[in-house]
């Protein structure tokens, strides 16, 4: 090919500017690879892998000229992050004051190095691109150096503050964003605060993420919620997907309001039945669910035969202060009721607030004042003269 060019520049004084190369492929396999592309999930390893032909950038750009506007699907290699122009701003102004290296101001904004300095070349002009001369930058670097030999303990504590304020300044987002992600979670899935974020299932996962995109990288949202970026776009194009039940859910609301709201999942599902759909009671009971379609039910009081107290109220003396420096000094009681085989028995003891232990029991088949009397008087039989005060 070196031979034929240099024949026909001595030939013609000048080489072909336009010549242009005839396609290998023929217009009916163009169009047969841009078919299955579009019939079969819009995947150009895919298309590739089965047809044999073209390469992958020989097959993007027949599909833009085919369908200009194609919007692609969720693909793995594309941009985990969406900067506004405000953080592009800041992004060029740390490059041009820089003490460090490109590469790790990109990577504080999780960003390539290619498109830090993109952004440089669209915000600044031309002219502010040139660098610093090799032979100023040198002095400058030797004078920099000479001071920061000078200063080595000064530069190890702001090394070390620096490091420590980083930190904190992480440790401050990923707290945000956690609550961030559990307010959105009740606020959108309508869920309590209280959730666990491991008990979310990738769906609700993928709505919150969606909700907060606007705010936090994919990247942290997706590591915090422990799911993966294949799953999200998953999920994604589920979201998108239309609602099979649509009509189904029509029939389940009108057939729950013809009820007067009086039936459950199952009698809604035989309805539903009779008329000719098959369905899943599980169905049925998910969509009345996600709908809120709850029968009411009105609790019964509980028969109780307390009416109130007929004698005046006993002083506290107590107060709660169960504390007792001698014995006997301070006794406490109740009734206790047992279930055993036979029947009910009833529990009538005397503790001691000194050591806790009883001074005194009965037990009986009913609570009556003779239980609780025969206790008393077993209580004070035991005590001492002394201690009868």
């Amino acid at each position: 090919m070196l031979c034929l060019w240099y024949q026909e520049y001595l030939e013609n004084g000048d080489l072909h500017k336009t010549y242009k190369k005839d396609s290998k492929f023929t217009d009916e396999q163009r169009q047969k690879a841009i078919d299955y592309y579009l019939g079969h999930g819009k995947c150009v390893s895919r298309t590739v892998r089965v047809l044999g032909y073209p390469s992958r950038p020989v097959l993007f750009k027949w599909i833009e000229e085919a369908v200009p506007n194609l919007k692609r699907r969720c693909r793995v290699g594309s941009s985990l992050i969406r900067c506004t122009q405000e953080q592009k701003e800041q992004a060029v102004i740390d490059l041009c004051v820089r003490s460090g290296s490109a590469q790790k101001i990109a990577s504080n904004y999780g960003l390539s190095r290619a498109a830090l300095y993109s952004w440089k070349r669209q915000l600044l002009c031309k002219e502010s691109d040139q660098s610093m001369p090799k032979k100023n930058k040198a002095v400058f670097n030797a004078d920099l150096s000479q001071s920061l030999g000078q200063n080595n303990g000064l530069l190890a504590e702001k090394e070390r503050l620096t490091k420590q304020v980083d930190d904190l300044q992480q440790e401050v987002y990923r707290l945000r964003l956690q609550r961030d992600i559990l307010e959105k979670t009740a606020e959108v899935i309508k869920k309590d605060q209280g959730v666990s974020l491991k008990t979310l299932i990738n769906r609700e996962k993928a709505i919150v993420i969606d909700a907060l995109r606007s705010e936090y990288r994919l990247e942290d949202l997706l590591k915090t919620l422990n799911m993966a970026k294949s799953s999200y776009c998953y999920q994604e194009n589920a979201l998108k997907r239309p609602d099979k039940y649509t009509e189904l859910r029509k029939n389940v609301k009108i057939t729950f309001g013809e009820a007067y709201n009086s039936y459950g999942y199952r009698r809604i599902h035989a309805a539903i039945k009779s008329d000719g759909t098959t369905v899943s009671e599980k169905v049925i009971r998910r969509i009345m669910k996600e709908e809120q379609l709850v029968v009411p039910n009105v609790k019964r009081k509980k028969y109780s035969s307390y009416q109130g107290e007929i004698s005046p109220e006993v002083e506290n003396i107590i107060n709660r202060d169960f504390h007792a420096d001698t014995p006997n000094a301070k006794w406490l009681t109740d009734i206790t009721e047992f279930r055993i085989p036979v029947g009910k028995i009833y529990l009538s003891p005397i503790i001691d607030c000194f050591d806790g232990m009883p001074v005194s029991w009965t037990i009986g088949t009913s609570p009556e004042a003779d239980l609780v009397n025969t206790m008393l008087d077993e209580a004070i039989f035991l005590l001492k003269e002394d201690e009868l005060h």
